[in-house]
């Protein structure tokens, strides 16, 4: 999965001198603070921060499941509070090397990131948004966006930063006498959604705020829950407004008129009809130009009307579920998440006062060990395991996931629990074991390809719950998938129906992107993003060393592709998931099975919609026909032609609630990759 948790560090641009003597911006700000970093309840990292004179010294560095950011930063401020010097060096969560700058001589801003170089000259103050700065440097940005006319600023490489003030808070005092004034703050304009912080009433910073990730100040950690969860609410109002604007439930007969439907079973267009939805259900088929009394029209001027998609390796959150809805994925299977968030977003899901897709849930069960994921059920034993499995039926689960610091001796005692009371079982491949003792355990699904194919490059000894699980898939070009011990590990996907969930487009986020390129997934859709996003999209995951390590990962890329065709040519399930949050990144894994794995258009829409909903048993989705629920989506194009048709959506329709696209994007930064259709009421 990939971690949007940090507000990227915020800088300012003025042209004033640099000071060696203690500033008047920091002169209340002087010596050393600590905070810790907390994820999934777990503290799993720090955050320094010391200010001396004019300068600021930070250090940043978490490791959860195995891996997170190493960081340290330095920020000189001038008299009025402005950076005039700053760097930041260390690594990102997957390794890439971090050596980024920026400086301010005279009127000329210059920096470097991932991207590349650029300089400006600067008249007047301008907050500029760096890539890789710890959540600390928002406090930076608040104490000057408090001054400015309307809280807001403009950024530079572009765009706007607005801070909005949430509510006063307090919280007792570590002395145990008397109360702290808090006031929790959003930032916004640079990403997609806003970033939530907490300064006391110095104006310090008091505590960054997420649903799963928290930095707060040392000897505060047992705020952790209340911090959380009002993060969580934060974000929900966000949601639950947006839900109320753009969600369109109409109290009558809605008719799609004049479109072409994709049948999965003929696997191609029907002729234009016009498609009746009456409550949550698709009511009648009909003819593409027939009327009816006091209905809702919806102008399909001949494109085409799209079962809704599954999104099958996801992590659900509410700020990606709405964006998943627009880009017509009405479906997640979500393979582990923090049970009690997913049970109060779920509910408010379903009850419509969330925007997002049907949810299907994994329960998470991972080993306890200094490299474990923060996440779901954490056991430390055989026995806590089963009662994991208990408990995941008990709430009524479809089935759990195993994961890297699990013992792989527990697997085949924890299946067949699960499979005793009917449970699907899916996973990783434990540390120091391989695909080939999961499969004979009696797994349904394997998950990512790579957790596959290490056991065929992994000494024994050797542990995947570190980098090396991604590391050392520069190892796959000197594999022979003719070779004995590849096609044992591909006789058992087959003699066991196990299926595999590739997640390819994080493999080819993971081993093709490089500094300062855009990702191939995004070529198609990155400029319609906010700034921010458009900058990340132009970093490497990994850390590429030299010519001959992009080399390797570019053929170790090539090596999976080559052995998921394989399987596909022996008949395994392939399962479309990305881990990526779904949304656009879906769209970009049909993209590459029909690129790259041989599935025709047509195969690949059926596969991310009917097949799935036959998979999971789910017998009123999947298709566009009566009686079945009204999950689809409208697109001008022909997909069945072309796949990247599905990337130009419309309208969406999720059980009869309808969401027009291009009305929505505009509240995250995104440039709409369509017009709505025409409605009339």
């Amino acid at each position: 999965m990939k971690l949007r948790l940090i507000l990227a560090g915020l800088i300012i641009l003025a042209g004033y001198s640099c000071k060696t003597e203690p500033t008047s911006s920091l002169a209340d700000y002087q010596g050393e603070e600590n905070y810790s970093v907390i994820m999934g309840e777990t503290k799993v990292g720090y955050l320094k921060a010391e200010t001396s004179g004019d300068t600021i010294n930070i250090d940043y560095d978490y490791k959860n499941n195995g891996r997170g950011p190493t960081m340290k930063e330095t920020i000189v401020l001038n008299t009025e509070g402005y950076p005039i010097s700053w760097s930041v060096t260390g690594n990102t969560t997957f390794g890439n090397a971090v050596d980024e700058k920026f400086s301010l001589e005279g009127n000329e801003a210059s920096w470097t990131d991932a991207t590349g170089s650029g300089n400006t000259s600067v008249e007047a103050a301008q907050l500029y948004v760096n890539q890789f700065g710890s959540p600390y440097s928002a406090v930076l940005a608040a104490r000057l966006l408090m001054k400015a006319p309307e809280n807001t600023l403009p950024v530079l490489p572009a765009g706007n930063l607005t801070l909005t003030k949430m509510e006063d808070l307090t919280v007792q005092n570590l002395s145990g006498e008397g109360e702290m004034a808090l006031t929790t703050y959003a930032i916004s304009g640079a990403e997609m959604n806003p970033s939530y912080f907490i300064m006391d009433d110095s104006n310090r910073f008091f505590a960054y705020i997420s649903p799963r990730y928290i930095v707060v100040r040392e000897g505060y950690e047992a705020e952790e829950k209340e911090l959380r969860e009002l993060a969580e609410n934060y974000s929900a109002e966000r949601y639950e407004k947006l839900q109320k604007e753009y969600a369109n439930n109409y109290d009558k007969k809605v008719r799609i008129k004049n479109v072409k439907v994709f049948d999965p079973k003929s696997l191609s267009l029907t002729e234009p009809v016009s498609i009746v939805v009456e409550g949550e259900k698709i009511t009648a088929i009909e003819a593409a130009d027939a009327t009816g009394e006091g209905e809702v029209v919806i102008e399909g001027n001949g494109g085409t009307l799209v079962p809704g998609l599954y999104e099958m390796h996801a992590h659900t959150g509410d700020n990606g579920a709405l964006l998943n809805i627009l880009a017509g994925v009405t479906s997640f299977r979500d393979m582990g998440n923090n049970n009690e968030v997913l049970s109060k977003l779920v509910e408010k899901i379903e009850s419509g006062v969330l925007a997002g897709p049907r949810v299907t849930r994994m329960g998470f069960i991972e080993g306890k060990s200094e490299y474990n994921a923060n996440n779901g059920i954490l056991v430390a034993s055989e026995e806590e395991a089963l009662a994991a499995v208990d408990k995941y039926d008990s709430l009524g689960f479809y089935g759990v996931k195993l994961y890297n610091s699990m013992n792989g001796d527990w697997a085949p005692a924890i299946v067949k629990k699960a499979h005793d009371q009917g449970l699907f079982v899916a996973g990783h491949v434990p540390a120091f074991s391989n695909a080939n003792a999961m499969l004979r355990a009696g797994f349904d699904e394997m998950t990512h390809i790579n957790q596959t194919m290490l056991g065929w490059v992994l000494e024994p000894e050797e542990d995947t719950r570190t980098l090396l699980r991604l590391t050392a898939m520069k190892r796959f070009p000197e594999l022979d998938l003719n070779s004995d011990k590849v096609q044992e590990t591909l006789d058992l996907f087959v003699a066991n129906e196990t299926a595999m969930d590739p997640t390819l487009s994080i493999h080819e986020r993971l081993m093709l992107s490089r500094n300062g390129e855009v990702t191939p997934g995004a070529l198609d859709y990155v400029e319609n993003m906010p700034p921010n996003e458009q900058r990340s999209l132009k970093v490497a995951l990994a850390q590429i060393a030299d010519d001959e390590e992009d080399k390797a990962y570019r053929e170790a890329y090539d090596k999976i592709v080559e052995t998921l065709k394989m399987m596909k040519d022996k008949g395994i399930l392939i399962v479309p998931g990305t881990d990526l949050g779904g949304a656009f990144n879906l769209h970009r894994e049909l993209e590459l099975y029909t690129e790259q794995l041989g599935y025709t258009p047509a195969e690949v829409l059926k596969l991310a919609s009917y097949d799935m909903a036959e998979y999971l048993g789910h017998d009123s989705l999947g298709s566009i026909e009566e009686g079945k629920l009204a999950d689809f989506f409208l697109v001008p194009g022909n997909p069945v032609e072309d796949i990247k048709a599905i990337k130009t959506i419309s309208m969406v329709s999720r059980g009869g609630t309808f969401y027009y696209p291009s009305e929505v994007y505009p509240a995250f930064g995104i440039t709409p990759f369509t017009e709505k259709p025409e409605v009339k009421e």
